[in-house]
């Protein structure tokens, strides 16, 4: 009887020891997961193809059949494929690759020709898929990949720039510099240059981030406005300073996202390298003080928590947790963010992640598109910001969230 009482308890200290295992293992494990399934969200909702043409509203788009939306490469596609190919690395399962291949593959012809891409429009948006073209180049070396890379490098080449050397954000733009440009263009402009042994353009693409900020930084909050128009003819640009209105969360993570993929390129001893970490820390050190209390997360119109019809946006909220874990994993900036990280991060799966009735998971409350400018003519305003309509799953937002959670499980292993 007493063999049985002992082994009873011999078992159950086992019993225990393994939940608190299997609790351990799951847990460091969430982040990456978490990454997988969107991952498997994404790979069930595009099949063949990934992003549909927009149109001059996305009211209208969204109303249109799916059937009827003809697919384009743009930003979209590289910001969920960048998202692919780490978790590719960080895995090591090939399935996200063959999944990259196979979108890339629907817009590149045999002899390297693009898709839906027009030249003579000068659009920024169309670049970033660039990136997916030389890894792929690396990995199959077919040569229709580096003709296509070479083309969208043509592009910045040929880009029209306003006085002081800066990028337009497109063509029909005119004399814009856009935080968003800043992910459309360097991070592919850096590769590229470090590809094709060209380090005499580190200092162009360091340049865009300087001016970007030195014209773009508000003295009060140390926040980026959204866009800066050197002519102040733009009925949305401020008559003295040529900034829009309000700042827009997702467009300073596409800045903060710029910045932490573009220091994987520069140079250590480059001389300018250390001009990006201290934007870096500027920008984040100001963004956190209007890091939601409650949630962690942060809001649509970044500085105006509460107002009416503004809310808890989750692109600009991945976007800010990949490069401030980024970032730190990297010693761009110090530990003492972590805090603000992990409340950020926390905050993220609870707000955001929703799982439906078959588990799939599913990555919530996305604007759907937000800009300056064009037809029907968006003035930048906060009335405009938080009445853009708002899009769950958005590619724009889950790539950004499978990059977030690579980076923080990057970062426990640190």
């Amino acid at each position: 009887m007493k063999k049985t009482v002992t082994s009873l308890k011999a078992h159950s200290k086992f019993t225990l020891l393994l939940c608190v295992l299997c609790a351990f293992v799951g847990k460091t494990n969430a982040q990456i997961n978490y990454a997988k399934q969107m991952a498997a969200t994404i790979m069930n909702q595009y099949k063949d193809s990934m992003v549909v043409k927009k149109y001059a509203s996305h009211l209208e788009q969204d109303k249109l059949p799916e059937g009827n939306r003809p697919a384009n490469w743009n930003y979209e596609i590289g910001v969920v494929l960048m998202g692919f190919e780490r978790l590719a690395k960080h895995t090591g399962d090939n399935t996200y690759m063959n999944y990259t291949k196979h979108i890339v593959d629907h817009f590149i012809k045999d002899d390297g020709t693009i898709r839906t891409y027009i030249m003579d429009e000068y659009n920024s948006d169309m670049v970033p898929p660039a990136r997916q073209l030389l890894r792929l180049h690396e990995l199959y070396k077919e040569e229709k990949y580096k003709i296509a890379a070479q083309t969208l490098r043509n592009q910045i080449s040929w880009q029209p720039r306003n006085k002081i050397g800066g990028f337009w954000h497109k063509l029909k733009y005119p004399t814009q510099m856009w935080l968003d440009g800043l992910y459309m263009l360097e991070p592919f402009y850096a590769e590229y240059s470090v590809v094709n042994n060209q380090p005499e353009y580190f200092n162009d693409i360091i340049n865009q981030f300087v001016w970007m900020e030195k014209y773009g930084r508000d003295a009060k909050t140390g926040l980026l406005y959204h866009g800066w128009d050197e002519s102040k003819l733009q009925r949305w640009a401020n008559k003295k300073t040529g900034l829009s209105p309000e700042f827009w969360s997702r467009s300073i993570g596409w800045y903060m996202m710029a910045l932490v993929d573009v220091l994987d390129f520069i140079p250590a001893n480059h001389p300018r390298r250390n001009e990006l970490i201290k934007i870096l820390n500027r920008t984040t050190t100001a963004l956190i003080k209007f890091q939601d209390a409650k949630s962690g997360v942060w809001w649509q119109v970044t500085n105006k928590a509460n107002q009416d019809k503004n809310y808890l946006e989750s692109s600009g909220t991945a976007m800010f947790v990949f490069s401030i874990a980024k970032a730190i994993r990297m010693k761009y900036l110090p530990a003492t963010f972590n805090a603000a990280l992990q409340k950020a991060y926390n905050g993220m799966i609870k707000e955001f992640v929703k799982e439906d009735a078959n588990g799939q998971y599913h990555y919530m409350q996305a604007v759907a598109g937000a800009g300056l400018g064009g037809i029907p003519y968006r003035d930048g305003t906060y009335e405009y910001y938080v009445n853009e309509p708002r899009r769950d799953d958005d590619l724009k937002a889950i790539g950004p969230f499978i990059q977030a959670c690579i980076e923080m499980e990057l970062l426990k292993k640190k």
